[in-house]
């Protein structure tokens, strides 16, 4: 058994898809998901992309994925990693994929010079929580993700 972490190719698409369909699920968000493949083509590997998307595999076979992009820190004055969605197939945790990713991750950011990575938790998912604090990460109790969307942000956009 071999395990394997490459950059995301356009061949990749449909297993992005699927692996972010997945997460969604396991999520309980699967209601607002609505990317497609042609989405991840464009921003992943559009003109403009921005965004950047690694996959674990075991054996050739997808078994994870990690989508991160840049952010900024106007304290720290310096760019850095921000993880936007990592994701295990569950059959296949437990065997440091998981971890893998985000040595991975991590790696990168540090050849990069960023001077953090972080990234967003779901405050039901104990279990990623506990795994995220035994990788050294802090979870910010202080902080709240705020968010406008849809029909809001375009509200909010004509005021």
């Amino acid at each position: 058994m071999s395990f394997s972490i490459r950059s995301a190719t356009r061949a990749d698409l449909n297993t992005i898809v699927t692996l972010v369909r997945a997460l969604a699920v396991y999520e309980k968000l699967e209601h607002v998901m609505v990317s497609t493949i042609e989405d991840f083509d464009r921003e992943l590997f559009g003109a403009n992309a921005k965004i950047e998307c690694v996959i674990a595999r075991e054996d050739e076979k997808p078994v994870g994925f990690a989508l991160y992009f840049n952010n900024f820190s106007t304290f720290l004055g310096r760019k850095g990693l921000y993880l936007e969605d990592l994701f295990v197939e569950p059959e296949m945790r437990g065997k440091g994929y998981g971890k893998a990713l985000l040595v991975h991750l991590a790696q990168i950011a540090v050849a990069r010079d960023c001077g953090r990575f972080e990234w967003s938790v779901l405050d039901w998912n104990e279990p990623s929580i506990k795994f995220y604090e035994s990788m050294g990460a802090t979870v910010l109790p202080d902080w709240r993700i705020v968010r406008v969307t849809g029909e809001k942000l375009t509200a909010l956009a004509a005021k």
